[in-house]
C-alpha cells in the first residue's frame, strides 16, 4: 500500500508539474509572437495550449520525472532527519530539481529546448510549478494525514 501511494503521489506530482508547465510554455510562446504584433485569437490560444499538452507535456514529464526522482531521494533522506520540515523539503527538492534540469539541459544543448526557461521569470515558474507538484507528492505520501483522518473518522463514528 505504502509503494502504490508512493508512485501514485510520483505521478500526480509529475503530471501537475508537467501540465502547469506546459500550459505556461504555451502562453509564453504564444505572448512572444503577440509582441511581434501578430495576432493570437483566443481559438489559437485553446488549440495550442491542448496540442501542447498532447504533444509537450509528456516529453516534459520525462524530464521532470528524471529530476524529482533525484530531488524526491534526497528530500526522503533529510526528512528522516529533520521530520518536521517535511512539509518544507519536498517543495524545496521539486523547485531545485526544476531548475537543475533546466540548467543541465541548457549548458549540453546548443539551444534552450524549453523557450520559457530563457528568461529568469520563465525559470521561476517553471521551478514554482516543479515545487507545487513536489507539494502534492509530499501531501499524498504523508503517513501523518492518514492517521490524522483515520483518528477523525473514529472520532466522528463514536459520536454518532
Amino acid at each position: 500500500m505504502q509503494t502504490l501511494r508512493w508512485l501514485g503521489g510520483f505521478v500526480a506530482g509529475v503530471v501537475v508539474a508537467a501540465g502547469l508547465g506546459s500550459l505556461f510554455q504555451t502562453q509564453y510562446n504564444l505572448s512572444r509572437i503577440a509582441a511581434l504584433g501578430e495576432p493570437v485569437p483566443m481559438s489559437l490560444r485553446l488549440l495550442t495550449m491542448v496540442q501542447d499538452l498532447i504533444h509537450f507535456a509528456p516529453i516534459y514529464a520525462i524530464i521532470v520525472a528524471a529530476g524529482f526522482l533525484v530531488a524526491f531521494a534526497v528530500a526522503g533522506l533529510l526528512s528522516g532527519v529533520f521530520k518536521s520540515h517535511r512539509a518544507m523539503l519536498y517543495p524545496a527538492a521539486g523547485f531545485t530539481a526544476i531548475i537543475a534540469a533546466l540548467l543541465i539541459m541548457s549548458a549540453m544543448l546548443p539551444v534552450t529546448a524549453i523557450s520559457a526557461a530563457r528568461s529568469g521569470l520563465g525559470m521561476l515558474f517553471l521551478s514554482l510549478f516543479g515545487a507545487l507538484g513536489a507539494w502534492l507528492h509530499a501531501r499524498i505520501t504523508d503517513k501523518t494525514v492518514e492517521s490524522d483522518t483515520t483518528v477523525g473518522t473514529e472520532t466522528a463514528a463514536r459520536s454518532h
